[in-house]
């Protein structure tokens, strides 16, 4: 079974509050991404690290490039996706959203958020946290995504059989 129908087409901009919105990242933004992903490494790692294994210290923006440029093409085969929490100049990003294929048993997709240190806990957090859900049960085809971190904890995930 295909993880999304054929004709689906991905959102390419969704407003999130005051100007900030969600656009499929691509490599070009390792200029913005780069710094905020660094900048929030220690908590990003506290979060994504056991599951992931990212994002390591010696990150290299030529890496996170080359990871940029992997998610695109990824998007652009409706494999994952990852959107980028940006500014309205697009000049700044203050986070991403991950919508990828389930690797563990009983979800369709599986879906994850971050916002940069410095927004934690503000207006602009709270506005994707309660965006994201909703976006996700309106706007793609899934029957059972699981939010991991938000709905069971990563050491809960992680336990889950594989897909």
């Amino acid at each position: 079974m295909a993880w999304l129908p054929s004709d689906f087409s991905h959102p390419t901009c969704v407003p999130v509050f005051d100007g900030f919105h969600l656009r499929p990242i691509r490599a070009s933004d390792t200029e913005i991404d780069y710094p905020a992903v660094m900048g929030s490494r220690k908590r990003l790692w506290d979060i994504f690290g056991p599951a992931w294994g990212w994002p390591p210290d010696t990150m290299t923006p030529e890496e996170d490039r080359a990871d940029l440029a992997r998610h695109e093409r990824e998007i652009e085969a409706h494999q994952s996706f990852n959107y980028a929490l940006l500014n309205l100049d697009e000049t700044e990003l203050f986070g991403c959203v991950y919508i990828d294929p389930p690797e563990r048993a009983g979800a369709d997709a599986e879906i994850s958020w971050w916002v940069v240190d410095d927004k934690v806990g503000t207006p602009l957090e709270d506005a994707l946290d309660f965006l994201v859900p909703r976006w996700i049960e309106k706007g793609w085809p899934f029957e059972k995504p699981r939010y991991p971190g938000r709905d069971l904890s990563w050491a809960e995930w992680i336990a889950l059989p594989g897909a």
